[in-house]
């Protein structure tokens, strides 16, 4: 991934620190030359840097006496603006919650947040490719502080779609922080910040529990083409078994739609496995109601846990197990790493994974009678 051109990153690592109060003291900034002998670049490319900052309202050269910080740089300063693109926005839950909290952090700290084309979310459909690049360039054409982006899950079309949005997003010298997933494949990491919660962890928790509970042959289903956090809970998952000395059969995974009554009817075929992980908490829904109409009783018959802990997984005909998602501290870790990211460009790219919490309900059949 090329990196932004080096004028972009000096003048964002200035204005970094001018937001940290670094040249408060005497409103000047140093010398044209001073710069290029710390920054060991040309003068052109300094003075590109500057003119950067002074169409944004923070500098204002005095001829013959040096560059200074605006008196009124606050008022340019106040109005900066943080974007989100969340394409699960208003869809999936867990970031419906993620996004208006990172929302509120925003008017806290005097930030505004751009939801997009308004500074609501669109709950009518899911956010297409398109419309994430057009809000994309729109973010790029402002000039926003930084972006919160939740990759496309991963089809060929969405993981290009992915690298677009992010590398542009860089070449512009804008910070991009990843909400819940990776643009790149588990266990691979991009150059990116990513916060969310330890999936690896997730995916042995509630494959040790089930085990624990005296289940041998589990399988984990999910949808096709889903998010590189899927990898990471089915590797977690595998490691529980192992760790227990169970074999992982090369059927271990099953992809397809738990709505589908011939699906279903495969994987429970023979009774072949007594529990089922589920990559997330709809799905499980869905499974549930697919082994309803197919007489197959839930935990008796087959243990199902699922993953997120939403609203509705304590109101299903039978309450769900599940890992929940904190989803405020998800927030505020991401707000603080944009911020950390805003203040410091040069930091290496880190990925901050919050401990998985285990929900314990009925499906697990944790309460059935022994």
């Amino acid at each position: 991934m090329k990196k932004p051109p080096r004028h972009q990153q000096i003048s964002s690592e200035l204005l970094s620190e001018i937001l940290a109060g670094k040249h408060d003291h005497s409103n000047r900034l140093p010398s044209e030359a001073q710069l290029v002998k710390r920054f060991k670049v040309s003068r052109p490319t300094i003075a590109r840097a500057l003119l950067d900052l002074k169409t944004k309202g923070v500098l204002e050269r005095r001829a013959g006496s040096g560059t200074y910080l605006r008196k009124d740089r606050d008022a340019s300063l106040s109005v900066r603006q943080l974007g989100l693109i969340v394409p699960g926005l208003g869809r999936i839950e867990i970031f419906d919650v993620i996004c208006g909290e990172l929302a509120s952090l925003a008017r806290v700290n005097d930030l505004g947040m751009h939801w997009g084309g308004s500074t609501r979310p669109s709950t009518d459909k899911s956010m297409s490719i398109e419309e994430a690049e057009e809000l994309c360039a729109r973010y790029i054409e402002t000039g926003v502080s930084g972006v919160f982006f939740a990759p496309f899950e991963h089809t060929t079309e969405n993981e290009a779609a992915n690298r677009r949005i992010t590398e542009r997003l860089s070449h512009a010298g804008i910070p991009v922080v990843l909400i819940d997933r990776d643009i790149s494949d588990f266990p691979q990491r991009s150059s990116f910040d990513l916060v969310g919660i330890d999936n690896f962890a997730g995916g042995y928790l509630l494959a040790d529990h089930l085990i624990k509970l005296g289940s041998k042959r589990l399988a984990f289903v999910t949808r096709p083409f889903s998010a590189t956090t899927v990898d990471a809970r089915k590797a977690g998952a595998s490691a529980a078994m192992h760790n227990q000395g169970i074999t992982v059969p090369r059927d271990f995974l099953h992809a397809g739609d738990p709505g589908d009554v011939k699906f279903v009817r495969k994987l429970t075929a023979g009774r072949q496995y007594d529990a089922v992980i589920c990559t997330n908490d709809h799905t499980a829904a869905q499974l549930l109601q697919t082994l309803t109409r197919l007489d197959i009783k839930v935990p008796s018959n087959l243990r199902v846990v699922g993953f997120d802990d939403v609203r509705f997984a304590t109101l299903l005909s039978v309450p769900l197990t599940t890992i929940q998602q904190p989803c405020r501290d998800i927030a505020v870790t991401a707000f603080n790493a944009m911020r950390e990211r805003i203040a410091n460009p040069t930091l290496p790219a880190r990925s901050l994974l919050l401990t998985p919490h285990l929900i314990v309900r009925e499906s697990c059949g944790a309460y059935l009678a022994r």
